[in-house]
């Protein structure tokens, strides 16, 4: 099949910024600059408006120094705008070439916010690149509202069209400014503007307020356009723009007849570190670059995963830099278990797994997050509680923690069959259950070990959301020996390595 290529245009430090609250420092546009052109291989950048602010200047000054030296030059563009050439100079001074000048692609726009004719408008546009073709500086324009200029004034669309034919630019740039299209519309707005004009370039600008961006851009493509815009984690202007990644793969995908340079590969890299400049965090269920989007939950997919790939799609995780991840929770089979099990190289007999696979469905039912480093620390935990025959049981207990009060414990523990009941204070909940317990053990004239070490620790890779471990030291009699205990809550794992301690002595 003959392929067309299309020109990818990524304007997250541009069009990206102007989600709400987000601002890149002039280091990190230089950071993700370099990223989107050399290492995701973007064909061309937007990185700043002109005239916005001096931190504005000195990052598009260092971005231009850079590109210069690299042969990226021409690759970096700057949004301008109609003001008797006030950007162009502004763009001098930072070294940029490629202005994208924003003008009124709607009549609704031109007559209440510039309050001026489509003639007195077209003249100031061609002043603008009349005198940007003098100092060198390559115009593309932005026909802003074009989307709705399309549905209430199309006429004024295309007597502008009409004049930019007559300039010396090299492409026409059409946002749908208001994310108003419907899949629908932008195929038949741009269908018909690409067979009037077979000799200009255009590109779409697709926003995402109805959630049919990356819908808009296959149609686009298919309606012949040469160029799309898109931002990093779909970052931009109220609901955003469309997003990169899933339009990336869309492409990749659905559209053979369409050829983009993208490195799909550095997506997810680059999507994490967009996500890490401005505070924004990618929705665990976010297309291709999601924390969830690769995971399997059901116990049933795992199985059918491992029996020919019953579940797997073309997204193959490995495509951008990913690994397929089996959850652990309480929908978890045993062959999510058995996955991760593959992963850390463990194994299980028929028991053991069954024994594990109740213990992590009994954290799910808790809703605790249990990861695959978690793996080791539960398999210990529940097959140590296996070594010996179990007579204490902890059967209840109620743990209090008041301001101004000391903290206490009201204990409930059977022993060889035998109930107590117990409560006492301690300075923390954890000393109060010791000592609630040592009055349960002095009444049956029994002695208990002493607690000389005590330590907390979560698996490598987890948060404290889920497990942790409590190891405590006691010395007997005869020698010190450790137990531990496994739980999301610190004190009750502390109180679990207490209770396998009991079942010991």
């Amino acid at each position: 099949m003959k392929t067309r290529t299309v020109e990818i245009m990524d304007t997250t430090l541009r069009d990206g910024e102007q989600t709400s609250g987000v601002s890149f420092s002039s280091s990190e546009k230089l950071t993700l600059a370099k990223l989107l052109l050399e290492e995701l291989k973007v064909d061309r950048i937007e990185v700043a408006s002109a005239r916005v602010s001096e931190g504005e200047f000195k990052a598009v000054k260092s971005i231009t120094d850079w590109a210069k030296a690299e042969g990226y030059l021409s690759s970096v563009e700057v949004l301008t705008f109609v003001d008797k050439g006030v950007s162009l100079d502004w763009m001098v001074e930072t070294g940029a070439k490629v202005q994208n000048l924003l003008t009124k692609g709607s009549l609704n726009h031109l007559t209440h916010q510039l309050k001026k004719t489509p003639e007195q408008h077209f003249k100031d546009i061609e002043a603008i690149v009349t005198k940007a073709e003098i100092l060198g500086i390559e115009t593309n324009v932005y026909l802003e509202d074009w989307s709705n200029g399309m549905r209430n004034s199309p006429e004024y669309v295309f007597q502008f069209l009409d004049f930019l034919t007559t300039l010396p630019i090299k492409r026409v740039l059409l946002p749908d400014t208001l994310g108003i299209l419907t899949y629908h519309e932008t195929s038949d707005f741009l269908g018909q503007i690409i067979k009037r004009y077979p000799n200009s370039h255009f590109d779409f600008h697709g926003h995402n307020d109805y959630d049919l961006s990356v819908a808009n851009i296959m149609e686009a493509l298919k309606a012949g356009c040469h160029g799309l815009h898109l931002t990093v984690n779909g970052m931009g202007e109220r609901a955003g723009n469309a997003p990169l990644a899933s339009a990336v793969a869309v492409i990749n995908d659905f559209m053979p007849e369409i050829s983009i340079g993208v490195k799909e590969s550095s997506l997810y890299k680059v999507s994490k570190l967009v996500s890490a400049f401005t505070g924004f965090g990618i929705p665990d269920n976010k297309p291709i670059v999601g924390g969830n989007v690769f995971t399997q939950t059901a116990g049933i997919h795992a199985d059918g995963d491992s029996k020919k790939n019953l579940y797997f799609n073309d997204l193959l995780p490995e495509r951008f830099g990913r690994k397929r991840k089996y959850a652990l929770g309480k929908t978890s089979g045993k062959s999510n278990i058995q996955k991760n099990l593959q992963e850390l190289g463990l194994t299980l007999n028929d028991d053991e797994l069954k024994k594990v696979t109740e213990r992590i469905i009994e954290l799910g039912d808790k809703k605790e997050r249990v990861t695959k480093d978690d793996l080791p620390y539960i398999i210990s935990d529940v097959l140590n509680s296996e070594l010996h025959q179990q007579r204490v049981f902890v059967k209840s207990y109620v743990l209090t923690h008041s301001k101004g009060l000391k903290p206490s414990t009201t204990l409930s523990i059977e022993i060889d069959g035998k109930s107590y009941e117990e409560n006492a204070q301690g300075d923390g909940q954890f000393d109060a259950f010791i000592n609630a317990l040592h009055k349960v053990y002095q009444k049956e004239k029994m002695d208990l070990p002493k607690l000389v070490d005590y330590a907390v620790r979560i698996p490598p890779g987890s948060t404290s959301d889920a497990l942790c471990e409590t190891i405590i030291t006691w010395r007997g009699k005869k020698n010190d020996f450790t137990t531990r205990g496994l739980d999301s809550d610190q004190t009750v794992s502390a109180i679990k390595a207490t209770e396998k301690m009991l079942n010991l002595i």
